[in-house]
């Protein structure tokens, strides 16, 4: 654990009272029963709280709804899993052997669950305002770089509103292929539009991610074509 409390402490800038909690927060339920499962549980809350506040007080004049869909775009797993890579998290998990085999350290549910269990852990360790800085520290950037709402309505909605108001049909999407063993699946989709002829492909860890991938893909090829 010397290791990863030298990476706590340098990249989060904080040093655990009890080092067991920062253990079973890097715990995979894969490797012991005494796992990270419900500090993650007390850190998605602890974490929902802290961003809201931080959008709120961003956001003075927008709606509740438009809040909601800021919150919700810098605390989804994607996101997490994001930062979770970029702070090196992966190296210090504890895995079981069948995680660690099938790339564990890398896998979007397993950093993210592991992220907000350290969120958890330092309130539980020092209290709210100590996991509140932590939080907002790992979440500056993403903070000073939050998004017009417009640009998080998610890649299928907006395809279907750009088709819908020059009266062309919607997309056709199509599942082409899934591989991986049950656990670590990859779904392939295809998205054509069938008034241009346009198909363009998606690939993710579920079928509705994958098809948003190949919205998102179908809309930078319209743009570029407009371009």
């Amino acid at each position: 654990m010397n290791k990863a409390e030298s990476w706590l402490e340098k990249t989060l800038r904080y040093r655990f009272q009890d080092a067991e909690l920062f253990r079973q927060a890097l715990t995979h339920r894969s490797a012991s029963n005494r796992n990270n499962e419900r500090l993650e549980f007390l850190g998605d809350a602890v974490l929902d709280f802290v961003v809201s506040e931080a959008v709120y007080l961003a956001r003075p004049e927008a709606p509740e709804g438009d809040l909601s869909k800021l919150r919700a775009s810098l605390v989804r797993d994607e996101s997490l899993a994001v930062l979770a890579l970029e702070l090196g998290l992966g190296e210090y998990l504890v895995l079981g052997s069948g995680e660690k085999k099938t790339g564990g350290h890398r896998r979007e549910s397993i950093l993210a669950d592991a992220l907000e269990a350290i969120f958890g852990a330092v309130f539980l360790d020092s209290g709210f305002d100590a996991a509140k800085e932590l939080i907002n520290r790992v979440y500056d950037q993403r903070y000073r770089e939050l998004p017009d709402v417009e640009e998080l309505r998610d890649p299928k909605t907006r395809l279907q509103e750009w088709l819908q108001a020059r009266k062309m049909a919607l997309p056709d999407y199509k599942l082409v292929g899934v591989s991986g063993q049950d656990h670590n699946q990859r779904f392939s989709v295809t998205c054509t539009v069938i008034e241009t002829s346009a198909v363009t492909d998606g690939q993710s860890t579920t079928r509705r991610k994958a098809e948003q991938e190949a919205a998102r893909r179908m809309i930078d090829l319209i743009n570029e074509q407009k371009s």
